[in-house]
């Protein structure tokens, strides 16, 4: 299927039956790397777009939705998340959220594709600035690979993933989950996204997800967040740690007015931390996996 036509991109792979299409301005890149295709776009209402396996990654319009949510509501459930590991995060969004957090000490991305990195540099800036902090490392290698040499190193592990599909099928997987165990320390935190509550495809991937997650870790949850450049204009994490005295709910940290406004939260806050994790009945209903 040609996913440009007219003057439209059109995203379908992850929305069967549907579609979701943003009208284009101008092709800015496109290229085949070893990992993927690549296209960045800038659109009419949604400023640049980065496009992956003809999927959206993130837009210049709502990116800031995504990146505070899958970087605090770890971050601040956990009472001191001083080391963090990004496994993804190519465009370096999640690494800019990250730093924010005033206990956090280190942050390593791993990414298996250069090129994301470099293509984020040049037409994304706003959010590969995340790489320029002194307290984040960017990896260019296989995350499963990295966690090998890195047991019980991280008090966080962030997965900004695109969907299951090409490079990021195995993130998606039992032997991932049990690899991100192996490289918690003691009480850590994952948080991997899972898809939109809305689609059948999504909500197996979340059923499967929990089920692994529930024979490795002591309390697991599932948060979602509204951001429209996403298939149902929605998207969801899994949450999972054997701190039993974390309250997914109730921040451990919370940020101040004048924290935020410093940082420049556009979307989180700990009204919205908690009120992330009271999802809807029918989607607790159908991922029975989900313990707190």
């Amino acid at each position: 299927m040609n996913h440009l036509q007219q003057g439209w991109f059109t995203e379908s792979v992850t929305w069967p039956g549907a579609g979701l299409s943003l009208q284009v301005e101008e092709v800015l890149h496109k290229e085949k790397s070893p990992y993927q295709d690549i296209m960045l776009l800038q659109t009419k209402s949604f400023g640049k777009a980065l496009i992956l396996d003809n999927i959206i990654q993130c837009t210049e319009f709502d990116e800031f939705s995504y990146q505070e949510m899958i970087s605090f509501l770890p971050l601040c459930s956990h009472p001191n998340p001083e080391r963090v590991l990004v496994v993804g995060g190519g465009d370096g969004g999640v690494a800019r959220e990250t730093v924010k957090h005033p206990k956090v000490l280190s942050v390593d991305v791993v990414e298996i594709d250069e090129r994301v990195v470099k293509l984020s540099e040049q037409y994304l800036p706003f959010m590969a600035c995340g790489f320029k902090h002194d307290k984040v490392t960017l990896h260019i290698e296989d995350g499963f690979e990295f966690m090998k040499n890195n047991a019980q190193r991280f008090d966080i592990i962030i997965t900004d993933s695109s969907d299951p599909v090409g490079p990021n099928e195995s993130l998606f997987q039992k032997t991932y989950i049990e690899s991100l165990k192996r490289s918690l320390k003691p009480g850590g935190i994952i948080c991997s996204q899972v898809g939109s509550i809305w689609i059948k495809e999504d909500q197996d991937t979340m059923i499967r997800l929990s089920k692994d997650c529930s024979a490795n870790f002591k309390k697991v949850t599932l948060a979602t967040i509204s951001i429209p450049s996403y298939p149902t204009g929605n998207i969801s994490f899994i949450l999972a740690t054997d701190n039993e005295l974390v309250n997914f709910k109730i921040p451990a940290y919370s940020f101040t007015p004048e924290e935020m406004n410093k940082h420049k939260l556009k979307h989180y806050s700990p009204d919205v931390h908690s009120a992330s994790f009271s999802i809807p009945r029918f989607a607790r209903m159908i991922i029975p996996h989900i313990n707190c």
